[in-house]
């Protein structure tokens, strides 16, 4: 699995999921690049990634202002050519029960979460079209199955996979395939940041009773980004460790 002359934008790739799955592309072969609202935390990536020799470009963009976006895929064409892969990683949460959520805590959950997917997929396609290939792979959740206090999360996850079926239907014929992964619990740094009895209420809502690594992400992500993958559309691939078998 080689990606060699292949060039991948991932958002949110800073930290997290996002900048393991933009490294696991990156040692592989693809021109990677990475973006972040963070600057700083941009920063850092960008010069851990550029200290390996691989070619990469840092994009400091807000994926929920269309001229931000545009802006951000305009650099990795100037810079690479083109863009071959998409991976819709951002994302955020503003959870809790429905009385007390506000009006913003709704707005910049689906704001970031599918509306950032939508323009990021809206301005990269004109170049996948033109080359007749493309890999578009949105990072949904297992959530988006429902989950309580989550009904900004849920709504914006399940609104990623409604994309995702509808940019296959405009796009297959042009050689791009959009796929959704949705993961469970994964090891991040907003699951440190939880109390223990969270996370052991969590876990124990898991059939495996395992928390998931970031790698287990990029490994998904690097299946539906792969060339022989070119028949797979339009489809969600659950990394959960059998979570999805239930939803709340």
């Amino acid at each position: 699995m080689g990606f060699e002359g292949r060039v991948a934008l991932v958002t949110g790739s800073a930290s997290g999921m996002g900048r393991q799955t933009a490294w696991r592309l990156a040692e592989r072969g693809a021109a990677v690049v990475i973006n972040d609202i963070d600057a700083k935390k941009l920063e850092a990536a960008f010069a851990e990634f550029k200290a390996n020799g691989w070619p990469v470009i840092a994009a400091a963009a807000d994926i929920t202002k269309k001229v931000e976006v545009d802006a951000m895929v305009k650099a990795a064409i100037d810079a690479f050519g083109r863009v071959d892969i998409l991976v819709n990683n951002a994302g955020m949460e503003r959870a809790g029960a429905l009385r007390k959520l506000s009006e913003a805590d709704w707005d910049i959950t689906v704001d970031v979460n599918l509306k950032g997917a939508f323009l990021c997929a809206q301005a990269a396609h004109g170049s996948m079209v033109e080359n007749k290939y493309g890999r578009i792979i949105n990072i949904s959740s297992r959530a988006w199955l429902g989950g309580s206090g989550q009904a900004p999360y849920s709504s914006a996850k399940a609104g990623l996979v409604g994309l995702t079926r509808t940019l296959t239907l405009e796009l297959g014929r042009s050689g791009i395939t959009v796929n959704t992964i949705a993961p469970g619990l994964i090891h991040t740094p907003m699951w440190d940041e939880l109390p223990d009895k969270d996370k052991a209420f969590l876990l124990a809502k898991v059939p495996t009773r395992q928390l998931g690594d970031p790698d287990d992400v990029a490994n998904a992500v690097l299946f539906f980004a792969d060339e022989e993958a070119g028949f797979i559309s339009g489809q969600i691939l659950y990394v959960c460790g059998g979570r999805s078998l239930f939803a709340g």
